[in-house]
């Protein structure tokens, strides 16, 4: 069963004269893996309001939702957060990291263990106008000034098919958390129980129809929803993903 996406409306308020702030919507809608487990969708379309985080303006990872909300000015508003790709015990990326156009972490094209290095593991880019997802090898070759941008692995869903290296019958379940892409549209979804590799790949396949679809981790899959009163504490998290309302012009 599918329950319709909801739009939800928050108005904000700033200055003493309460003038109103821009008002934004995030979609949200649940899905169902075939095994029955919730799986929450979160549909992004403004692009230019979506940004990566990584360390505070002390050069320290941030860590949680709770201290990038810290250092946002008082005219902006975290609508959405998600962790956003696999890191090393310091909280930095094992893979590509872009910010604000700048790389600050390299395209990781090793072999190893782990379920960053599945093949094919991907990309996540985007800037203001227009937002990519695909195999690792083929990043290099896109036409796309990624204002941001976040490797992770595995793919979950590549050209419309489920990533081959995932079994119907796998029996390793996690909560996981991923992202997919139709035409300009991105969808970040995290399930609500365990599900496998091919279950939560299905979701993006037979469900979101997604063309392409990244896996960003599993077991510390946290999000952040303040509409519906979410915010995971869990666990520390390296990379980190916000849609912010910014400032009014």
């Amino acid at each position: 069963m599918k329950q319709a996406w909801q739009s939800v409306l928050l108005v904000l308020f700033f200055s003493v004269g309460l003038s109103a702030c821009n008002a934004s919507e995030v979609a949200v809608q649940t899905v169902h893996a075939n095994n029955g487990v919730a799986i929450d969708v979160i549909k992004v379309e403004k692009l230019a309001d979506l940004r990566l985080y990584l360390n505070n303006s002390g050069g320290r990872a941030y860590q949680s939702f709770a201290a990038v909300r810290g250092e946002l000015p008082a005219c902006e508003r975290m609508l959405f957060g998600m962790n956003a790709g696999m890191y090393h015990a310091n909280y930095q990326p094992v893979g590509l990291y872009v910010a604000q156009g700048k790389q600050l972490n390299p395209l990781n094209t090793d072999t190893g263990f782990g379920n960053f290095f599945m093949q094919p593991n991907g990309v996540l880019a985007w800037n203001a106008e227009q937002a990519w997802i695909g195999k690792t090898a083929d990043y290099a070759s896109q036409n796309l000034q990624a204002a941001y941008a976040t490797q992770s692995g595995p793919m979950l869903v590549i050209n419309h098919q489920i990533n081959p290296q995932f079994l119907p019958d796998a029996t390793s379940k996690k909560i996981r958390n991923g992202v997919g892409i139709k035409g300009k549209t991105l969808y970040f979804a995290i399930s609500q129980k365990p599900v496998s590799f091919y279950q939560f790949a299905q979701v993006f396949k037979d469900t979101l129809k997604t063309e392409q679809a990244l896996y960003l981790d599993g077991s510390i899959s946290s999000m952040y929803l303040p509409q519906t009163g979410r915010e995971d504490k869990r666990h520390l998290l390296g990379p980190m993903l916000a849609l912010v309302q910014p400032c009014k012009a």
